[in-house]
Order: C-alpha cells, then structure tokens, then sequence
C-alpha cells in the first residue's frame, strides 16, 4: 500500500439518525493504489460510512478531508440517474455536468465498456444493466476515488468480471476503490485491505489474509 498523503481520511465521523446510531465514531484513510473492502452484515453501517465519504450524507460528528486534487465517482445502491432518459442520454448528460468536452464520444466508450442498451429508457433496464449503468456515470470525469455500494450483487458472473477489470484500473492507475461486498470471494480478488463494521462499530482494519485469520467466520454474523 502507497505511503502517499491519503486521498480521504475520516476523523471520528458518526451519524445518528433520530436515537438511532447508525454509526459510531471512526477513523478511517483512504490512500492511491488501494482497494479497500467494507464487509459486515446488513445493517452495520457499510452504506453510511460510504455515504459520508462521498459527500452525500452529512455526519453527525467528524469530520471528512479530501485532497484538492482528488475527485470521488460514487455508486450507490439506488440508481443515481434519470429513469425516463435512455442510457446515452443520461451519461451525455452527466458528461457535460462533469465539464467532459465531447460528451457523446465519452458516453459511447462507456456504452461499449459495460454493454448497456443505448436507446431504452432506463426504467426498463434489467437490474443488472441498471448497476452498470450507475457504475458508468460515477466514472465520467476519471475520479481518482471510486466508492461502491455493493456493486456485483446484482450482476452475473460474466457482468460481474466485466465490472472488476473496469473497476480495478482505477487502482492500477493510482487511484483508489472502496466498496461494500457480501462477496467473500472479491476479498481474494480484489481487496488490499479490509475494513470490518458491525453494529455501526469499526472492529478490524487489516490485510485480507488478517482478516481471514481473525474475522472471516464472525463478520457477516
């Protein structure tokens, strides 16, 4: 893992929703070159902490820095387009908010990279198809962070290989991932490291051979 300035860093971030903790105080950095893996069983708190590290949730208390130069493309699990827009109409349009110079050329690559039908309105996309989709908008404008909520779970095999070698060049360029899996098999794949959250509680922060070690049999209990 790189010893650079990291890309995010967390400092005791927490989010409370009414009386409810969905997630305790925690630490956490974000470096280039790293594929961080969130696992822990539903519930836990994966999504929030994804959520404020994207900038779309606000926390409670900490506090989140950025590094200037570093952007973040950020998949949720709810789809973050335009249903009634066909799939090029929505990336040509996120391409051009993105400040991408020609905006059709962008979202043809990326039509071509993750196989998605053009011309069908979105909300008539399958829901693999769907999570591509989502998957292909965070990319515009090349973030040097990728932020994944869960992104194979709805992909077959095929999708889902597809999805990671996309996925892994942002880390192989000296970007950085992090993602929310239920996936033990892409801790082996593509994880550098691991982050276990339970009951909205950061427990572990490790290798994936630590974590296999230590955690591997409790973490999604």
């Amino acid at each position: 893992m790189s010893t650079a300035e990291p890309f995010l860093r967390a400092r005791g971030v927490a989010r409370r929703f009414g009386a409810q903790v969905a997630l305790e105080p925690t630490d956490l950095e974000v470096t280039g070159g790293e594929s961080l893996a969130l696992v822990g069983p539903n519930g836990a708190g994966k999504s929030t902490l994804l959520s404020i590290l994207a900038g779309a949730l606000e926390p409670s208390d900490g506090t989140v820095e950025r590094s200037s130069d570093v952007d973040v493309g950020w998949v949720p699990q709810r789809p973050a387009y335009y249903e009634r827009l066909t799939a090029r109409e929505n990336l040509e349009l996120f391409a051009r908010l993105e400040g991408e110079r020609d905006a059709r050329a962008v979202a043809e690559k990326l039509l071509a990279q993750f196989d998605v039908p053009a011309d069908r309105p979105a909300s008539t996309l399958s829901v693999g198809n769907r999570q591509r989709l989502n998957v292909a908008i965070a990319l515009l404008g090349s973030p040097r962070v990728l932020l994944l909520d869960e992104p194979s779970a709805s992909l077959d095999p095929g999708q889902r290989k597809r999805l990671w070698e996309i996925v892994d060049v942002v880390r192989e360029e000296g970007g950085a991932v992090v993602f929310a899996t239920q996936n033990l098999e892409e801790l082996d794949l593509h994880a550098t490291r691991v982050a276990v959250l339970r009951r909205g509680r950061l427990t572990f922060a490790g290798t994936p051979a630590d974590y296999r070690l230590e955690y591997a049999e409790e973490a999604f209990s």
